[in-house]
């Protein structure tokens, strides 16, 4: 059996690697990939949003199934464009897509059905949101509506940041026709959670929860990243609140999203935060989350592609979806100086013993060595029976993986700590 993977980063390589474990799938190839996936799949250098390219070499390579695991492809269309030629795919259709693709679409599904999430305004033109920001009540959260690269959203804890994001989104026009139009909600406190989840359009079966660590420096200081590292499971999500977020969020966002025309089928992600009124959502992703993959993933007991199958064809119900007991840490490894500025073309060394454990994000192959490409370079991974040995272990893996310019931060899973010891 014949696999292609959409995307080039840490997450679709944990899931090249957890679907690596069928012994059915013979081969699997990554577009574009990246050079340190080369020793899982076969890199095709094939862009993420070129959708006519992997239609052509699904076609051309007898692809049996293609999981698009990048937004921007699901957002163009790239499951409609396989599905006309016969090829099933993992992901949500372009209609769906758009509870993530578009803010203001998500915001307005929530409130027609009464799903739980912050108080919001829309704004399409500079004038009227800068009016707005400079008597609401502050800190306030600016969103770009369409995709940013994980980059669209401020977090302003003063008028001033207020006015500098508009700006930003709708005059400098930074994120292009993403910011032509901005979401300007309410701030929300409490523990953030991030809830993957499959869904075949009827049936939803949450993974096991995760903690993302934004922010570029220990301490939960410095810009906004696409994300240091994770842990699983969050504890500050208790079976209590599951059960509760089955019931007020979940469940009600895919019968939503079925009344709408638009049944989602794929992986739905919940960025969840855990407010003294209850949880709410912060924000729906239609793919898998990065890095939250990396330590999902390997927690993972039953076969991914299993699982993906059934959701295209409608079988999640009769299909098993099992985690380990145990628990996960992934440290980012990145480029000093990311997300602003860095350089790139440093040599990567991963030692032999930590290699499954390790999943690359921004690096190429060049003459035979491993070259750092990107920002987040890779994502080190350890699994363990309990939280604390799942950070030790991480770290140690760490220890393992060098390259000129690296940068990560030195307390991924203290706050979940923290947590756990009440």
């Amino acid at each position: 059996m014949k696999i292609m993977v959409v995307g080039g980063g840490g997450r679709e390589h944990a899931i090249i690697k957890s679907l690596r474990k069928n012994p059915e799938i013979t081969e699997i190839f990554a577009l574009p990939g990246n050079g340190g996936m080369a020793e899982d799949a076969v890199v095709t250098g094939i862009g993420a949003k070129d959708i006519e390219a992997q239609v052509k070499f699904a076609l051309e390579n007898k692809i049996d199934y293609a999981v698009i695991a990048q937004d921007d492809p699901l957002a163009l269309g790239a499951v409609d464009a396989l599905k006309a030629v016969g090829i099933p795919a993992f992901g949500p259709d372009a209609k769906a897509a758009e509870i993530e693709s578009s803010k203001v679409f998500s915001k307005n599904l929530m409130k027609k059905y009464g799903i739980p999430t912050a108080e919001y305004e829309i704004f399409d033109n500079a004038s009227d949101a800068l009016e707005y920001v400079k008597t609401c009540k502050i800190p306030i959260v600016v969103k770009a509506d369409g995709l940013a690269l994980g980059k669209g959203v401020t977090v302003a804890m003063t008028r001033e940041e207020a006015i500098e994001a508009v700006k930003f989104a709708m005059e400098d026009k930074v994120f292009g026709a993403s910011g032509e139009r901005i979401v300007i909600e309410e701030y929300l406190e409490g523990p953030e959670v991030s809830v993957l989840s499959f869904s075949d359009g009827v049936t939803l079966k949450p993974m096991v929860s995760s903690m993302d660590h934004k922010r570029a420096h220990d301490n939960d200081e410095g810009p906004n990243t696409g994300g240091m590292g994770t842990i699983a499971p969050n504890p500050y999500y208790t079976e209590e609140i599951a059960e509760e977020c089955m019931r007020t969020i979940f469940m009600p966002t895919v019968e939503a999203m079925q009344k709408e025309g638009r049944p989602f089928k794929g992986c739905l992600y919940f960025g969840l935060m855990l407010t003294k009124d209850g949880p709410k959502v912060i924000e729906y992703n239609c793919r898998f989350g990065d890095p939250e993959t990396q330590v999902v993933l390997p927690l993972l007991k039953s076969d991914l592609y299993t699982i993906m199958k059934a959701t295209t064809d409608g079988t999640l119900d009769k299909t098993e979806v099992e985690f380990a007991d145990g628990a996960a840490c992934c440290v980012v490894m990145a480029s000093d100086g990311y997300p602003v500025e860095y350089k790139k073309g440093f040599e990567i060394t991963i030692g032999e013993n930590v290699k499954d454990s390790v999943f690359v994000a921004g690096a190429k192959l060049e003459d035979g060595r491993l070259l750092t490409n990107g920002g987040r370079v890779l994502g080190v991974t350890a699994v363990e029976d309990n939280l604390k040995a799942a950070i030790d272990k991480a770290y140690e893996n760490v220890k393992e993986v060098s390259f000129e310019n690296a940068y990560f931060r030195k307390d991924i899973g203290k706050r979940a700590l923290k947590a756990l010891e009440g």
